[in-house]
Order: structure tokens, then sequence, then C-alpha cells
């Protein structure tokens, strides 16, 4: 028996009971893992292996159940027992540090409706009138959705802090595993503290816990590769180039590395510098003895597939990376995004951010009078989306003030005012998480944000449907 926050417990012969009550009926099961008694009032589903019910118990109603076969389920039921564990160790931890503070609202359930992860254990302490909020990510939570722990931090303190208004709330703390940390606490830097006040707490397997440091925040490790020259082109790869650009749709990129990327509406095909033209979608090939003809048939295929009036939209070509089909469309009609934008020079991913592939789009221009401009693009709703955008930017401004760009060769010939670079977030308009304008309301005021809503119909045509600066809601 399964249920959301709670110890599964195993329904072993002797150790439960069913007994009918009313319309319904009343399971009670026992055992090492703990005691539960709940009404079950209806049957929401039934698999093979499977029998989700909905209960009641003691003035609480609508509890999920979940009756499952371990035998087919174990991965789940494992699951399920390792929260609950987790959730028991840092109630001890809690009882240890916050002894003249009440523990209230502790859970691990989803709430899809207020986009509350299951991945993390959430609650709050409270004494007298003034509460603190936590959020705590388990140990065996992969670093990755560690590191997406404060997007859920700040929703999670925006939503009880909407629902509590007996309360003053001070602030938020974050518990992470030991060594996982820095991601975080970068962020946290950039946040508003007269909005939020945080506190990031590092734990270990024994229960032991470590405040982070406040002076430790916004300690970056970033990477500003050198803007190379373009790289010289031989005249055999100059008359391929040629063939390859009258085929519609197909579009060159000048990397910072000097190399030139040849794309069909962002699906990049083939690179070429420093005398060789090498393609493929996967792993790129140097073009062989048979020349320029596969690499022809390959462009030729995209911009088939890749098209906006494509007949197959399902095609794998077609979907694959929209968000470089966003970043192609935005790269040829910057002017819409902002007539103050120069088209160039554009760069892509740089400076590099660590970790894992973000599946968002990072673009760095400049405006007319010099100020940088972050440009975030994501053709899916992301609710990452501020807090990976701010990653981006807490670069571009770390190199910026260390006057990095230019002593790299980027922005050439230009004058670069000591101004925070400006972040604009660009998303098809229906495609903006709804807790985007909870997360950006928590940022410091250093941070000039801007979204930007495109239509729907992007892969045809850019039409900016709607701006709005910082957390302003729509109408």
């Amino acid at each position: 028996m399964i249920e959301s926050g709670e110890e599964p417990i195993p329904l072993v012969e002797g150790r439960y009971d069913l007994e009918p009550r009313g319309s319904g009926c009343v399971l009670h099961a026992w055992g090492e893992e703990g005691n539960l008694v709940r009404r079950v009032v209806e049957i929401k589903s039934e698999k093979k292996d499977r029998l989700d019910l909905l209960a009641n118990s003691f003035g609480r109603t609508d509890i999920r159940l979940a009756l499952v076969d371990e035998g087919t389920q174990i991965g789940r039921v494992q699951r399920e027992a390792g929260h609950a564990r987790f959730r028991e160790f840092l109630r001890r931890i809690l009882f240890r540090e916050y002894r003249d503070r009440t523990l209230s609202h502790f859970s691990s359930a989803p709430d899809l409706e207020h986009t509350l992860s299951p991945s993390y254990v959430r609650g709050a302490l409270h004494r007298g009138r003034e509460m603190w909020t936590l959020i705590a990510a388990p140990p065996d939570l992969s670093p990755s959705a560690t590191d997406q722990i404060l997007s859920f931090g700040l929703i999670w303190f925006d939503h009880l802090r909407s629902r509590e208004t007996d309360y003053v709330f001070a602030g938020l703390k974050i518990f992470v595993p030991r060594g996982r940390a820095h991601s975080t606490a970068n962020r946290l830097a950039w946040l508003n503290p007269h909005v939020l006040q945080s506190e990031l707490i590092e734990y270990d397997r024994t229960g032991r816990i470590r405040r982070f440091d406040k002076q430790d925040y916004g300690n970056l490790a970033t990477e500003l590769r050198p803007c190379l020259s373009e790289a010289a082109t031989e005249e055999h790869v100059a008359a391929w180039l040629q063939s390859l650009r009258i085929i519609p749709g197909v579009e060159t990129v000048r990397r910072a590395d000097g190399l030139l990327s040849l794309r069909v509406r962002g699906a990049t095909f083939a690179t070429a510098g420093r005398g060789s033209l090498t393609y493929g979608l996967e792993n790129p090939t140097p073009v062989g003895p048979q020349g320029i003809a596969p690499v022809l048939r390959l462009a030729r295929e995209l911009a088939r597939y890749r098209s906006p009036d494509a007949q197959d939209k399902q095609n794998p070509l077609y979907r694959r990376h929209p968000e470089t089909w966003l970043e192609s469309q935005v790269r040829r009609r910057l002017d819409l995004i902002d007539s103050n934008l120069l088209s160039e020079p554009l760069y892509g991913q740089v400076p590099s951010v660590a970790g894992p592939d973000r599946g968002i789009i990072d673009l760095l221009a400049s405006d007319r009078q010099g100020r940088l401009a972050v440009i975030e693009l994501k053709a899916s709703e992301d609710v990452h989306l501020p807090l990976q955008a701010l990653d981006y930017w807490m670069r571009v401004k770390w190199n910026l003030d260390r006057d990095e760009f230019q002593a790299r060769g980027y922005f050439p010939d230009m004058m670069l005012p000591e101004r925070a670079p400006r972040l604009i977030l660009v998303s098809p308009a229906m495609d903006f998480h709804p807790t985007t304008e909870t997360i950006l309301k928590y940022f410091s005021p250093v941070i000039d944000v801007e979204r930007i809503g495109v239509g729907v119909a992007w892969r045809q045509n850019i039409r900016v449907v709607f701006r709005r600066r910082g957390s302003a809601r729509l109408a």
C-alpha cells in the first residue's frame, strides 16, 4: 500500500484488515514500516498490477492511495520508501536544529496544480507569527535535479505566503547534500534580499549540517573561449560552400572558433574551415572521394522536411531541435525582437555554462550604445527558464566586469559601457511556464529582464505578441 508522503506498507497476511463501512470500506495496514488506517471511498482506476483509490482519514479528504503489485512495480515502491526515509531523516535534523520552532506543511506529495515537485521535501518552520519555508533535496537525487531546487523553492515560498496570510514570512531555507550547493549559491547571490531572505544548508549522511557562507555566493566557475578570426577557406571548399548556399533554407553562422557552421533553419549539418568540410547530423564526417554529393543530398533532405510548409510535421527532422530553429528566426529578424540591437556581431553560447545540456539557446548581442544583451530562447514550456537564463547572465556580467570580452576578441572596435547586461527571454507566447512571473519577482533589481512572446506560427515568421518587463503579469 502506497500513500504519497508515507512509508510503503507491505500487505502481508495477518497484517491488514478490510472492513465494509457505509458506502465505502476501512483499510487498516500495519507492520515495521508503520501503521495506516484509511476509509476508502472510491476506486479511481484499476489496472492489472495497480489499484488507485481515493480515501479519507480523521478530517483529511481526497487522500490518494495505491495498491500495487510489488513484483511489477518494485522500482516505484523502492522510490516511495526512499522518500519516506529521507523525510524522517530530515525531520530529525529539523527537530535538533530548530527546537524552538514548529514544523508544518511537511510533505513531498506531488501537487501539479501548483507546480510542487515530489522530488523534494518541503515544509515550514514557524515561531509565533514568523514563518520560514524550507525545501530539501534527497541524497539520491541527480546533481542536475539538485541544481533545480531553487526554482521549486521559490514556487513553494510564494505559494505558502499567498495561503498563510496570518504569518510574516522571513525567508527560504534550502537543504542540499554536502558538495552540491555551488550552483544554488551562485543563483542566490542574484536574488533580491529585500524581498526574500535565504539560507543555504548542506547536510551529510550522518545528519550534520553546514550553513553555506553567503560570502561564497557568486563564486563562479566560467570559461570564455577566445574569439578567433575567420578561418581561411581554400578554393575547393569555397566552391562547395557556394553550391550549398543556393539551396533554399541553408544558412551560414560564423562561430567563435573561426569555423563556419552550415545549417538549415537552425539544424547544423556541416562545418567548414581550415581547408576541410565535415558533414553529418550526429557524427561529423570529412568529405570523402565522392565529393560534395552526399552533403548536397543531406542539405536538400533537411530543407524539404525542415520547412514551415512541410507536409509531415511529425517527421523527426521537422521536430529536431526546435530551439535552434527559433534561434535561426531570431537571428534573421533580430530587429523585431529589439530594434536597438545590432545584428552583428552576434555570438552563441559564449561564455560556456558548465553542466548538462540545458535545452536553451543563449545568444549574446549588443545594442547601439554598446550595452550587452543576453537573449535566452526556449521553444517549449520550461519551469527552469528564468534561473537557467540567470546562469548565463551572471557569467556574462562576470566577464564584462573584468573586461574579458574585448581582451579575447569579442565586440571588436566597440565601447562596452560598465552597465549590467540586459536579459531577454524569448519564447512562443503560450509556452512561457505559468511560474515564470513568480520566479522573476524574486530577481535582483540589478537584472533588467524583459519577456518577449512570439506568435504560434514562429516557424513561418517571427511576430511579437507581447512584451513584459520583469515580473509584470499579462493582462
